[in-house]
């Protein structure tokens, strides 16, 4: 009986996201990004410092795989075709510190919460996620959105990142979705979104 109301709940949910909010574009949205998701091996101050090296050798790393890439099929086939690498080059920073280098890099999707970025919000659903995984994993973790390569431009002016966002593929319409985070129509229609998500799982 629960489940049937949870589902007659999140069809009343995504009817009125559909009929109250005409927003349109999520789906095509989570076709167009890659997010980079990094676990630490646990909680404790040194997993957690540890995760930051390795943040940072991986996003250097794919900084330089993706300088070229123009669409988000460019930058898959880059990333799908160098998990190896990004997978040594995090072993790396992990011997270069003298910690143990055990990491698993992946390329799969994933679902996420909404998710704020200082200028940015993007919306509940399912993403492709570049995910590094360091030991058991099961420490606070790491996002961002590896592609557009938004990771290292959080403190750049707004219009370098709208600049950076249409560059991909992005639409102007999807771009003001995802920048224009103080608009209570889109909080209203991303929090009805993840409210539905979660009635499905």
């Amino acid at each position: 009986m629960r489940k049937a109301l949870g589902f007659l709940m999140a069809g009343i949910l995504l009817i009125a996201a559909f009929m109250i909010l005409p927003i349109h574009g999520e789906a095509e949205l989570y076709d167009k990004v890659i997010r980079l998701h990094v676990l630490a091996n646990s909680d404790s101050e040194e997993d957690q410092a540890l995760k930051l090296t390795v943040r940072d050798a991986v996003l250097k790393k794919t900084e330089g795989l993706l300088q070229n890439a123009a669409s988000r099929e460019q930058a898959e086939e880059i990333v799908r075709t160098a998990l190896p690498q990004i997978e040594e080059t995090a072993k790396s920073a992990l011997a270069a510190v003298g910690a143990p280098n055990d990491v698993t890099v992946t390329l799969s999707y994933e679902k996420y919460p909404t998710r704020e970025y200082e200028q940015l919000a993007f919306p509940a659903g399912e993403y492709l996620s570049l995910r590094v995984m360091i030991g058991e994993a099961a420490g606070k973790n790491w996002w961002c959105v590896l592609f557009p390569p938004l990771c290292m431009t959080a403190a750049t002016a707004r219009q370098d990142t709208e600049a950076v966002c249409l560059s991909t593929g992005i639409t102007g319409e999807q771009y003001r979705m995802i920048a224009d985070t103080e608009n209570t129509k889109y909080k209203l229609r991303f929090k009805i979104l993840e409210v539905a998500e979660g009635l499905f799982q």
